[in-house]
């Protein structure tokens, strides 16, 4: 066995346990009972620890010196490993342990706190979370001219800094407020209205995800607190929430999971648990999701499709016909949750995230402080304050599980979605009529074809360039918002 055989067989095994840590947590967001929280914390704790062991094993160092690589996935292969293996050797093992310990039980406080809108209750845990956090980020950064915060972003986004984000976030903040402000100040867009009952939603859900390609006999969809997606390959799943009297929350949730989930399921089958067979980064994840979500399932074709499966399934939804269906689709409104925000109003929510959470980790603000900030920040953005904390410091559930760094990704999957949905018309001709027949896949195979197949192959601006013929810029996204939102809401 060569040097490079040891070593992907090594790194094989240590994925195979990271998935069933993966599964572990998806069991804890769906079907775990409540009371279990502490034993599945000390459970997560000790996968953490036999993972992170393996990642640091002095063999994998000597493997990754010897390992000569014939092929470009091999070579890319050896890239991802040498970069997790430099990473974990950097943070101590019992810190490791310790935060994932901690955040499986955090994820619980959380949950508990949301619900009862007490604040209170989950600042302390989160507060030990955000001190584990700033040591790990700063074992990673070491004498490293980046920051600590840039140290997290790498988990998520490798090869940019929360400096280029700023410079990103910043020119396009402007516009997004004067779009959302030409909005706000014009005639309110219709809204659907009516009782949606929750297992005709759920079947909707269901159908709406295959016809986007979802490969249900390699994963299923189920409910949780807050949607998101889980696994690769062969075993992934998706979860979404229901909303009797906002179907929009529970489809358009689903919609966006698909996304990342037909990302992981159309992924090479040879790179199966292997460094490349897992989305390259969070940033080209959320551009598969986004786009699903937004550009095409949000776009008037798709929309007068739904409006049909709707109507057929509840009946008059509150409005009369597709166009105003899509208006209601896309309507710019004054709201509080992430999730449900608008396409112009969204990318604003991640910056106030972006800024707080990197304020933060860098120290210049403290857990005590965070509600104060953030409802400050927030009607400082939007015009008006938070009535609840579920509907503000308590809604997402990311800072509870640690994933600092992350949302930023968001709004740079909006970026990337943006690009690749400009070479997607460009090339793909009658997608608009496959999209009023409820038909999704000629932009699905498109970026099966130019994206998803590759996986980690490239690294995530490459992965984007090389879909779309050219480097990343806001620039498509912009347009794409000016145009279609001046449409919706004209002077």
């Amino acid at each position: 066995m060569t040097a490079y055989d040891a070593l992907m067989s090594h790194d094989r095994q240590t994925r195979a346990l990271g998935q069933i840590s993966g599964r572990l947590s998806w069991d804890q967001e769906t079907m775990m009972p409540s009371g279990a929280v502490d034993q599945r914390a000390e459970e997560q704790g000790a996968m953490e620890a036999v993972l992170h062991a393996r990642r640091t094993d002095p063999q994998v160092g000597g493997w990754l010196d010897a390992a000569e690589p014939e092929t470009d996935v091999a070579a890319a292969s050896i890239r991802e490993i040498r970069r997790g293996f430099e990473r974990a050797s950097k943070v101590p093992a019992e810190l490791a342990t310790a935060l994932a310990r901690l955040t499986s039980k955090s994820q619980g406080i959380w949950a508990e706190a949301r619900r009862a809108n007490d604040v209170a209750a989950f600042l302390p845990v989160l507060e030990e979370v955000v001190a584990l956090k700033r040591e790990e980020a700063q074992a990673v950064a070491g004498n490293s001219v980046n920051s600590p915060y840039d140290a997290l972003i790498e988990d998520y986004e490798v090869g940019i800094t929360g400096a280029e984000l700023q410079t990103m976030f910043d020119g396009m903040r402007p516009g997004l407020v004067a779009l959302r402000e030409r909005a706000l100040a014009g005639q309110a867009g219709p809204a659907i209205s009516g009782s949606f009952a929750c297992d005709v939603q759920m079947s909707l859900a269901n159908e709406v995800a295959e016809r986007f390609g979802y490969d249900k006999t390699r994963g299923r969809l189920d409910l949780a607190v807050h949607p998101f997606s889980s696994g690769s390959g062969d075993d992934v799943r998706i979860t979404t929430r229901i909303c009797e009297d906002d179907p929009f929350n529970c489809l358009y949730s689903t919609i966006h999971e698909t996304g990342h989930a037909c990302y992981e399921q159309r992924i090479d089958p040879a790179y199966r648990l292997t460094p490349l067979g897992h989305g390259v980064s969070m940033g080209v994840h959320e551009s598969q999701s986004r786009i699903y979500e937004n550009q095409l399932g949000r776009g008037r074709a798709f929309c007068g499709w739904l409006f049909g499966a709707m109507t057929d399934r509840f009946g008059d939804i509150g409005v009369a016909d597709a166009d105003a269906f899509y208006a209601a689709v896309n309507r710019v409104h004054r709201g509080y949750i992430r999730t449900e925000a608008d396409e112009v109003q969204y990318n604003l929510h991640i910056m106030l995230r972006f800024d707080l959470e990197r304020a933060l980790v860098g120290g210049d603000l403290t857990v005590k402080d965070l509600e104060a900030a953030w409802n400050d920040r927030f009607e400082a953005d939007f015009g008006y304050a938070v009535d609840k904390p579920s509907n503000g410091l308590l809604q997402d559930v990311h800072w509870s599980v640690g994933l600092f760094g992350y949302f930023p990704t968001y709004s740079l999957g909006n970026v990337y979605a943006g690009c690749l949905y400009k070479a997607l018309t460009s090339q793909v001709s009658g997608l608009d009529a496959a999209l009023a027949q409820g038909d999704p896949s000629p932009a699905t195979t498109w970026l099966q074809t130019n994206l998803q197949t590759h996986g980690g192959l490239r690294l995530p601006k490459d992965t984007i360039t090389h879909a779309c013929g050219e480097e990343p810029t806001s620039a498509p996204l912009m347009a794409y918002l000016e145009e279609k939102f001046t449409a919706l809401y004209p002077d």
